[in-house]
C-alpha cells in the first residue's frame, strides 16, 4: 500500500536511536511503547538540555543579575518564543507556562470563569472530554450557578455538529472542547465549532493535549480565544505546559494565583498586578522543564511534522488493518479523521487483563477509561486497551503487539 511505501522515507532507526529509553528490556523482551497518548519518551536533546541546566546555569529567573540569572532568564524566554511560534500565537505576552493542559484549563475555569459566568449561563463540553476538561467546570458551575450542556457523539465517537448549533444561545458563554480524543484518536472539527460559537458571542477553550504533538497548531488561524497543551506529550518534561490566551481576555482576567513574580508592587493595603504573561506566573516558575521545552519543540520541527504525521498516518491504517483481523476484537473510534490512536475491546477479556499480558511480553498499552469515564459510559464499555503510537514507533512493534494479543486470545479463551 503507498502508506506504507512512505514508511521507506523515514529514518525511523534514526529516530529511535535519539531516545536512550527504547533500547531496554522489559520483563526479557525489548521494549514496545505504545502508550505515548498517556507520555512520549524524550530524545536526547531534552534530557541534554535538563543536564545543562542543572549542571551550566542553574539560577532563579527574572529578578537576578547575575550572569547565570540572566543565562537561565534568557533560555526561558527563548522558550516562551518558540512555543508562540509553534502554534501561531501573534504575540509572546500570549503564551502563559503552566504545569500542563489540566493546569492551563484550572487557569481559565477560574479566572476567566469566576469573573464573566453567572446563574443561568451556559458552559458547552462535548462527550469526548478527558476529565480535566469536565471537572474544572463543574466547579466553577456549581460556584457561579452556570449550566453545563454536552454535546452528543455517534456511536464511533464522531462529534455532532448539528446538535452543538441547537445547543448554541445567548445564554452560551463559553464552549471548552477537546482537539483530538485521548481515548479514541478521534479529530473534532475545531475550526467550526470556534466559527460557530463566535456567532453567538462565546469565548472557545481547545484543549490540544493530544493534538499538539500530531496536528499543525495555528491558534491565528483558528481563531480560537484559548488553547492548552502538555510539554510532556510533545516529547518534552512532564511538569511543563502551556496555556495561549487571547491577549484581551487575559488582559482582563484576575490572575489565577498570588506571589512573587505576579506582582507590580505590594503594601499591606494593597496589591497591583504585572504584565502579562507574568501576571499568570506566580512564584518560581519549572525552570529547568521549561527550558528542555523548548529542546522538545525543536525537535519537533526539525525532523518534520508533515514527516511524522506521514509516517503515523502509515502505523495507524497498519494497525487497523492488522488488528481488525483478531477474532473478537472491536476499534472504538474506527473513523477516518484521527489521530494515531486505536482504542479496541476484545470481546470476553477484560481491558486490564489485555494489559497485563502484553506488558508480561515488554508491550506498554494503555488500559481503562483513559479519564474518560462519561465517554466510555456512552459507548456502553468499562474501558478500552489503547496503542497509541509516535514518530519512534515501527511496523515491526505493531507485528509484536498484534502476536501478543493473539497470545492473550489464546490464553484467556
Amino acid at each position: 500500500m503507498e502508506s506504507v511505501m512512505n514508511l521507506s522515507r523515514f529514518d525511523v532507526q534514526k529516530i529511535r536511536d535519539q531516545f536512550p529509553i527504547l533500547t531496554r528490556s522489559v520483563k526479557g523482551h525489548p521494549l514496545v511503547y505504545l502508550d505515548n497518548a498517556a507520555t512520549s519518551q524524550k530524545p536526547k536533546a531534552v534530557i541534554d538540555a535538563l543536564t545543562d541546566y542543572y549542571t551550566g546555569y542553574n539560577a532563579n529567573i527574572h529578578r537576578g543579575i547575575h550572569t547565570l540569572a540572566e543565562e537561565a532568564t534568557a533560555a526561558f524566554e527563548r522558550t516562551r518564543e518558540t512555543v508562540r511560534s509553534f502554534i501561531g500565537a501573534s504575540a509572546v505576552e500570549e503564551i502563559i507556562f503552566t504545569r500542563g493542559t489540566t493546569e492551563s484549563i484550572n487557569l481559565v475555569a477560574s479566572s476567566w470563569g469566576r469573573t464573566n459566568l453567572k446563574a443561568g449561563d451556559e458552559i458547552i463540553l462535548s462527550s469526548l472530554e478527558h476529565h480535566s476538561n469536565i471537572v474544572p467546570w463543574h466547579m466553577i458551575a456549581e460556584a457561579t450557578g452556570a449550566k453545563i450542556k454536552v454535546v452528543p457523539i455517534n456511536d464511533e465517537g464522531e462529534f455532532q455538529f448539528d446538535e452543538f448549533e441547537k445547543l448554541l444561545s445567548a445564554k452560551t458563554k463559553i464552549v471548552s472542547v477537546v482537539h483530538a480524543s485521548n481515548a479514541l484518536g478521534v479529530i473534532n472539527p475545531v475550526k467550526k465549532i470556534i466559527d460557530a460559537a463566535h456567532r453567538f458571542g462565546a469565548v472557545v477553550l481547545i484543549d490540544g493535549a493530544q493534538s499538539t504533538v500530531h496536528l499543525d497548531i495555528d491558534v491565528t488561524e483558528l481563531d480560537c480565544d484559548f488553547f492548552a497543551f502538555s510539554g510532556h506529550k510533545v516529547y518534552g518534561p512532564t511538569g511543563a505546559g502551556v496555556l495561549y490566551g487571547r491577549r484581551t481576555l487575559l488582559e482582563a482576567m484576575p490572575p489565577f494565583q498570588g506571589g512573587g513574580e505576579m506582582i507590580r508592587e505590594v503594601t499591606y493595603e494593597k496589591t497591583t498586578y504585572n504584565d502579562l504573561p507574568y501576571k499568570f506566573e506566580a512564584g518560581t516558575p519549572n525552570i529547568a522543564d521549561t527550558i528542555a521545552l523548548k529542546a522538545a519543540l525543536d525537535f519537533v520541527t526539525e525532523t518534520g511534522k508533515a514527516a511524522i504525521r506521514a509516517h503515523e498516518d502509515t502505523l495507524l491504517e497498519y494497525a487497523t488493518t492488522e488488528l481488525k483481523k483478531l477474532p473478537g476484537l472491536k476499534i472504538h473510534g474506527d473513523v477516518e479523521k484521527k489521530v494515531s490512536v486505536v482504542s479496541f475491546t476484545i470481546e470476553g477479556i477484560h481491558p486490564q487483563d489485555i494489559g497485563i499480558l502484553l506488558d508480561n511480553q515488554g508491550i506498554a498499552v494503555r488500559t481503562g477509561h483513559h479519564c474518560a469515564e462519561p465517554l466510555m459510559n456512552r459507548l456502553c464499555i468499562p474501558g478500552t486497551s489503547r496503542a497509541s503510537f509516535a514518530m519512534y514507533n515501527t511496523l515491526e512493534e505493531i507485528d509484536s503487539l498484534v502476536r501478543g494479543l493473539q497470545k492473550v486470545i489464546k490464553m484467556m479463551r
